[in-house]
């Protein structure tokens, strides 16, 4: 028989578990979205579509189409943070907030940084 405080870890892992999954998901989509920006911009947390379309002064799937931002192909970890998410891909690394319960994404094409002092230096990024 488990105990109330097993049970409760056990509930948190599947819950951990599952937003990881679900973050993971996002991530694989808007990269598979490439040739579809449209879809693509489904994908983007509100202040990040906003951003790239006053930054390339252009609607979100012509701005994307642009940017040039890299294809990855597979996921290779992936953290949650409450309601924070980073996936790192075998040549991108994206990074998502939970909005109304979606995970969006709020940054794309994030190239790490040299040093833990610094960010990552991202080509997609949203107020």
């Amino acid at each position: 028989m488990l105990t109330g405080t097993a049970v409760l870890a056990l509930a948190g892992c599947s819950s951990l578990a599952g937003r990881e999954s679900a973050a993971t998901a996002v991530a694989e989509h808007f990269q598979r979205s490439h040739l579809r920006p449209q879809a693509a911009c489904h994908d983007l947390a509100p202040a990040t579509r906003e951003e790239l379309e006053l930054d390339a002064e252009s609607a979100c799937p012509d701005a994307l189409r642009d940017l040039g931002l890299p294809v990855a192909r597979r996921v290779t970890g992936v953290d949650v943070y409450g309601r924070q998410a980073r996936v790192v891909l075998d040549r991108d690394t994206l990074f998502l907030a939970s909005v109304d319960g979606d995970w969006k994404i709020t940054a794309a094409g994030c190239t790490p940084p040299d040093t833990a002092e610094r960010p990552y230096d991202c080509l997609l990024k949203g107020g």
